[in-house]
């Protein structure tokens, strides 16, 4: 269901894959499949959550709400049904629903239009969608008419109730509700007192507490080379999400020329830019994960200038000639010592 590119993170410290000793708090690790990908959970014991079976069929059945509820990939999602609708008009959706697209919203309006949940039409013009890569580069025409059924100005939230007055406007969240699903986890966990866990959606990821040996959860972020995979640095996130966007694995080219799936909803075309990789940190994944794909769309000096206005914590990894070069918000140096 989510985004088709991966997000560049890697788990260390043996915190993802191996269980703790036996002097440890005892830990439970779950996996499995939703939106479209996989996902990975940690959980230590406070001695208050059901058996492991009980605790993950909890857990599926709300990530099956969220693919119910936001699925572009399900005919009869709510968000399927809201796109579905040929005519200008409203539906009533579920609180879920309505708060992530307001979200959706809300960060477009901070962001300046780079983040729009309605850029599906364009993803899909220029192949990064679920329509096959175009025979050619789209015209400027094409492009043009395929920007009118885009436009966040188009929709509307008021309570419950979605509206758009553009009959041809088809809403994507791929950009939040997968981070979305992960605080939904995360809260689900936390009713249960645990010592610590981690959850993480296709690389989205939120953390708490401690791993069963109390020592901290840490985190790798990767460098945005496409050849080989190498750590660029690591991060002790603390109680935080985390979200990583990148444009170095989905890509085409044609006649020399290099086509991102990072597309502008302000120009309708692929961004060309040296900004690589930006990795957000913040309380809410699905803000986290709204913000990374923004800043992708933003480039390094808009996105540094977002960060340092909105005291947002922001790793920013950039193309050079002879390598990359890392940037850092002020509010994410404390995460490696700076």
């Amino acid at each position: 269901m989510f985004k088709t590119f991966i997000n560049r993170l890697v788990l260390i410290g043996l915190a993802f894959f191996v269980s703790a000793c036996s002097q440890s708090a005892p830990m439970i690790s779950l996996s499995g499949e939703t939106m479209g990908t996989t996902y990975h959970i940690k959980f230590v014991s406070g001695g208050q959550e059901p058996n492991e079976q009980l605790l993950q069929a909890e857990i599926e059945l709300a990530l099956e709400q969220v693919n119910n509820q936001m699925s572009t990939y399900r005919s009869n999602s709510e968000l399927s049904r809201f796109n579905q609708m040929a005519l200008a008009s409203t539906i009533e959706v579920s609180s879920d629903t309505a708060q992530v697209i307001q979200a959706g919203i809300d960060l477009s309006e901070i962001t300046d239009g780079a983040l729009d949940i309605t850029l599906g039409p364009l993803v899909n013009l220029w192949g990064f969608g679920p329509d096959k890569r175009p025979v050619k580069v789209p015209s400027d025409e094409l492009i043009a008419q395929t920007r009118a059924k885009t436009g966040i100005e188009h929709l509307s939230v008021d309570g419950l109730k979605l509206r758009k007055d553009n009959p041809d406007l088809y809403v994507d969240l791929s950009s939040i509700a997968k981070g979305f699903g992960v605080d939904k986890v995360a809260h689900l966990l936390a009713k249960y007192q645990p010592k610590g866990y981690l959850v993480e959606i296709g690389g989205e990821v939120s953390l708490y507490g401690t791993k069963a040996d109390e020592s901290p959860w840490r985190i790798a972020i990767e460098q945005p080379d496409i050849d080989e995979r190498q750590v660029q640095q690591v991060i002790t996130p603390g109680n935080m999400a985390m979200a990583t966007s990148g444009d170095y694995r989905n890509y085409y080219e044609e006649d020399g020329q290099r086509f991102t799936h990072i597309i502008d909803p302000r120009t309708g075309y692929p961004v060309n830019h040296r900004l690589a990789s930006v990795t957000v940190l913040h309380k809410q994944s699905m803000m986290a994960d709204g913000y990374a794909t923004a800043m992708m769309v933003m480039g390094t000096e808009d996105s540094l200038a977002l960060a340092q206005e909105h005291h947002l914590a922001v790793m920013l990894i950039e193309k050079q000639p002879n390598g990359f070069k890392v940037y850092y918000s002020d509010a994410f140096k404390p995460f490696v010592g700076l």
